[in-house]
């Protein structure tokens, strides 16, 4: 049974967060591929989900199968690139008590931010890189642990916002991390913050958004 990595006090926890044995990974440089599988079921939802929120995949069966897509390449590239993991200094924004699976979530965090390049949704984000904005590092709405109604508004939002969204609230990255990632600065990603979490505040709580 996998086991969870506790949150640190000043982030969230991932769900990612799964201590995953250095035996078990072993077992996976070496090439078995029972091995493999159990760090498939591991990881499934986690990648699944995050891509999921990630592409806005409420709006039917297309994003289902896109995030599906997300998943298996994910996936694959941690089996042909297990090799080249090398622990805490690969793991990219993972805890240092948990590398490998910090390693699986960039993993899977380029994946979906390629997939949005690649179909141009990006260009229907408005730059708000010098823009005056208040700051909005309050936690996701309560509304939204109806995991479907945070899918649907989530699909609302243009795909850069609802990315640094999720990236920050629910995995914890910093804005510099999210600008890293997707290739903008870091006021970039606070003003997608900023303006996507009133957007979503408004979307899930309506009747507080208009009291």
């Amino acid at each position: 049974m996998p086991t969870s990595v506790p949150p640190t006090a000043d982030a969230p926890r991932s769900s990612f967060a799964i201590d995953v044995p250095e035996a078990l990974l072993a077992r996976v440089r070496a090439g078995e591929r029972a091995a493999f599988e159990q760090i498939y079921r591991r990881f499934e939802r986690p990648v699944f989900n995050l891509a999921l929120r990630m592409l806005g995949g409420a709006h039917g069966p297309d994003g289902v199968e896109e995030a599906s897509d997300v998943l298996q390449e994910t996936m694959l590239k941690v089996f042909n690139k297990i090799g080249d993991f090398r622990g805490a200094a690969s793991a990219g924004h993972g805890d240092a008590a948990s590398p490998f699976w910090g390693w699986v979530r960039q993993i899977a965090v380029n994946e979906a931010l390629m997939r949005l390049r690649g179909q141009r949704r990006h260009q229907y984000d408005v730059a708000l890189e010098d823009d005056e904005f208040a700051v909005d590092t309050g936690p996701l709405p309560t509304a939204a642990a109806d995991a479907a109604a945070l899918n649907r508004a989530l699909a609302r939002l243009p795909a850069a916002t609802r990315s640094v969204l999720w990236l920050y609230h629910a995995e914890g990255y910093t804005h510099e991390e999210i600008a890293s990632l997707m290739q903008r600065t870091p006021s970039f990603s606070k003003s997608q913050l900023a303006r996507g979490g009133r957007r979503l505040r408004e979307l899930l709580e309506p009747e507080k958004a208009h009291a």
